[in-house]
């Protein structure tokens, strides 16, 4: 059967156990019910199971049947026959999917919200899961078309936790025994693109995050008397237009810098001047150029304004995620894999990244490889208008749980075969 037929004769599976994991959603880096939920999915398939130390992570590792190197491969595992070896190692690819919730109280009304006070899958990592849970029942029916080896990467603490970075660490892309050829992963939307259509750009996909806090540190006082104290609200408050200006007038606006002030704090009462102000913001940046002259230009203007205060100021510039950069190759293969499976009206290339970021970089900055977006916007809603992830209204359809999983499953078969042929010596002429 077409791997896209069998995908959707899991979509029920799919659905009840995309539906189990938003009722209970786990935020961070420990995401241990989730962690059983995934374990108990792959049961009775031949994966090499291993778990996370520093997180609840699963790495799950199918050796491919039909890879052999230039030796004559046995009928399980890929292993050669005995007296033979492989010519050359067999390839590898990994999938990823990353598994945590948001610190968000669920407010879309659906008969599987989260049963969790303050917590929701609003950024679709439920759905990432399970596509990979029906990838991983998939590949392993096809175990004997595989032409290397496979990694699962289901990972915790994607929003904010950098759970990517612990995995590397403890070895998820050498899984195999070695360094993996290729990695994909995938991001729903529930909003941005017409329910069911896969975005891809190759280059810089998503943008670079970093954290800003400011504290200023002033001398409190009496309201009335604003000249006895050292008042950091208004230099607080200087610094927050300032950074707006700093960033549309020393910065190319077709190499765009985001720069938004979420937590701007100070003071208990009206009338009393307070020690201290803190401002919190987040920093997106397209280009590495501009993110290290980001954090050159940032603390310097800052600590202008408190010294032209009489102030002192506390800048705290915080790195976070790296550029998502796409493989140009890798995303012309997934390109053509979700075209053959699905048909050109199901592809939309982005012409700009988007200005969200993930910890996928970390994976694309050691192996080639790609991210594909996936639009779950409902089939009835306006793509347009729908509340985006994050959002406590943020609604995914699960009616492109199956294309998903067959997505993943058909990147892995496709591009190992791809990469074996490349791997067998050629003849030797003569001989």
């Amino acid at each position: 059967m077409p791997i896209a037929a069998d995908a959707r004769q899991m979509q029920q599976d799919l659905a009840r156990f995309r539906h189990d994991l938003h009722r209970e959603p786990e935020i961070g880096l420990q995401l241990p019910r989730t962690q059983e939920k995934v374990l108990k999915a792959l049961e009775g398939l031949p994966y090499e199971i291993t778990l996370g130390k520093e997180t609840t992570s699963v790495t799950a590792v199918l050796r491919g049947g039909a890879y052999d190197g230039g030796a004559s491969a046995g009928a399980s595992g890929g292993a050669p026959r005995p007296g033979t070896a492989p010519a050359v190692l067999p390839p590898a690819v990994l999938l990823r999917a990353d598994m945590d919730g948001l610190p968000v109280q669920e407010k879309t009304g659906v008969d599987y919200t989260s049963t969790v006070d303050g917590a929701m899958h609003a950024c679709g990592h439920d759905l990432h899961t399970s596509m990979l849970t029906g990838a991983a029942t998939l590949l392993a029916e096809r175990r004997h078309r595989l032409a290397g080896d496979v990694v699962l990467m289901f990972q915790p603490g994607e929003e904010g936790c950098d759970g990517a970075s612990y995995m590397i660490r403890e070895g998820v892309l050498d899984a195999p025994g070695r360094r993996v050829d290729a990695a994909y992963g995938m991001h729903v939307f529930s909003s941005l693109e017409p329910h069911g259509t896969f975005c891809t750009k190759p280059g810089v996909m998503l943008s670079a995050s970093d954290g800003l806090v400011v504290t200023v540190l002033g001398a409190g006082g009496h309201g009335s008397a604003p000249h006895s104290a050292k008042d950091p609200v208004t230099a607080a408050a200087e610094m927050v237009t300032a950074l707006q200006v700093m960033v549309t007038r020393q910065f190319n606006m077709f190499d765009p810098v985001v720069l938004s002030v979420g937590v701007l704090h100070a003071g208990t009462k009206r009338n009393v001047i307070p020690e201290t102000a803190r401002i919190e913001a987040t920093i997106r940046t397209f280009s590495e150029e501009n993110r290290q002259r980001m954090m050159d230009t940032v603390p310097r203007l800052l600590k202008g304004i408190a010294a032209a205060h009489g102030l002192e100021v506390d800048v705290d510039y915080q790195q976070e995620y790296p550029l998502t950069i796409t493989d140009e190759d890798e995303t012309h293969t997934a390109e053509k894999v979700i075209t053959g499976l699905f048909g050109d009206s199901r592809l939309s290339r982005w012409a700009t990244p988007l200005s969200g970021s993930e910890d996928f970089s970390r994976v694309l900055a050691e192996v080639p490889g790609t991210f594909v977006g996936l639009s779950a916007v409902p089939q009835d809603a306006d793509h347009a208008t729908s509340p985006f992830n994050h959002s406590p209204y943020a609604t995914f359809d699960d009616a492109v749980l199956a294309d998903g999983a067959a997505l993943y499953a058909e990147l892995a078969i496709s591009r190992l075969e791809a990469l074996a042929g490349a791997r067998v010596p050629a003849p030797v002429p003569g001989l």
